[in-house]
């Protein structure tokens, strides 16, 4: 069930559902507008050209009111919102249309897990022949929530929880990898 704008201020006014800062002017009808935080992170130069998914991955990142993202070129950026889901309820993420015609796309994954605290770092890519110029503070997606039929058994946790900026990739932690032999 996606929730309602009135549901999403109860949830807000109890303090089951965070969201830090906000305005009135944000909640939409069945969704919460995000705005562009000011960190903005791109992968460094690797020696070899190459990034793997078993090293660590090198960002540099600035912290800057405006950032033009140049044709082709592909951002971290961050909410400006803080966030704190409750256990039964996910969000997925989703760009503003009118940023995606001029060519800009916003992506995180895609999904924010039940439980899960802190800022969302955005995926960016300006798919334009023109550079874009970012604003710190401008709406540049939505969130809209969906309540789960029960409380998650096992809410999240991990390597992304409590993160705060433009978080880079920490794939490098993860346990699935080939086997060692």
């Amino acid at each position: 069930m996606i929730l309602s704008d009135k549901t999403i201020s109860r949830m807000l006014g109890e303090g089951s559902l965070v969201i830090e800062p906000l305005t009135d002017g944000q909640i939409q009808p069945a969704s919460v507008d995000v705005r562009l935080g000011n960190t903005f992170s791109v992968v460094d130069d690797t020696p070899s050209g190459i990034i793997t998914l078993s090293s660590k991955i090198n960002y540099k990142t600035i912290t800057a009111d405006r950032y033009l993202i140049l044709p082709g070129q592909f951002v971290l950026a961050t909410t400006m919102e803080y966030f704190e889901l409750p256990d039964d309820l996910t969000a997925f993420v989703e760009g503003r249309s009118s940023l995606g015609r001029m060519g800009l796309f916003i992506q995180n994954a895609g999904w924010v897990d039940p439980g899960f605290r802190g800022e969302i770092t955005l995926e960016l890519f300006n798919a334009n022949r023109c550079a874009i110029e970012l604003q710190s503070g401008r709406r540049v997606g939505q969130l809209v929530f969906a309540k789960m039929d029960s409380p998650a058994e096992k809410p999240y946790s991990g390597k992304y929880q409590g993160q705060k900026g433009a978080t880079g990739s920490r794939v490098f932690m993860d346990t699935d990898g080939p086997e060692e032999g």
